[in-house]
């Protein structure tokens, strides 16, 4: 229980510190005059599936944390992903730098999708935790495409 506890609180911290970028960045008129695509949810969407995302990832990393033998490779990939996923907030949002925000969420979606396959015959059936988070990237890493191609 220690662990989830642990990787809920750094999970949200994360979401939290990411979402000072979304907030201002959403109503901004960058944002709102830019051609997204049809398939963009609405805006009380990512919220939800968010929560959801960093519930399931700390359930996720707690049983990954507790079956795997090399600690230090999966603090390593849990940081890069920290960092990759808190960047791509103020690159997108303050900075609108489309191009580069759609680097950085290809690869966290690589990372997510490479942590999904390397370790699911740790978890096996517990992998399906990742899965949300997995694939919630593969949605937003298209609609940061979209943006990019279309704008």
């Amino acid at each position: 229980m220690k662990r989830i506890i642990i990787f809920l609180l750094l999970n949200f911290a994360a979401l939290g510190l990411g979402g000072l970028f979304t907030s201002k960045g959403v109503p901004s008129e960058w944002y709102i005059h830019l051609n997204k695509a049809p398939w963009t949810p609405p805006g009380w969407v990512f919220g939800a599936a968010w929560t959801l995302i960093m519930i399931c990832f700390a359930f996720y990393m707690s049983s990954l944390w507790k079956y795997s033998v090399s600690k230090s490779l999966i603090i390593a990939l849990y940081v890069i992903q920290l960092m990759l996923n808190i960047s791509w907030n103020p690159i997108f949002f303050q900075f609108h730098d489309v191009l580069f925000g759609l680097i950085v969420i290809t690869l966290l979606t690589l990372l997510i999708g490479f942590i999904l396959v390397y370790y699911h015959s740790i978890l096996k059936i517990k992998s399906t935790l990742i899965m949300p988070y997995f694939l919630w990237l593969l949605i937003a890493t298209s609609l940061n495409a979209y943006i990019l191609i279309y704008n």
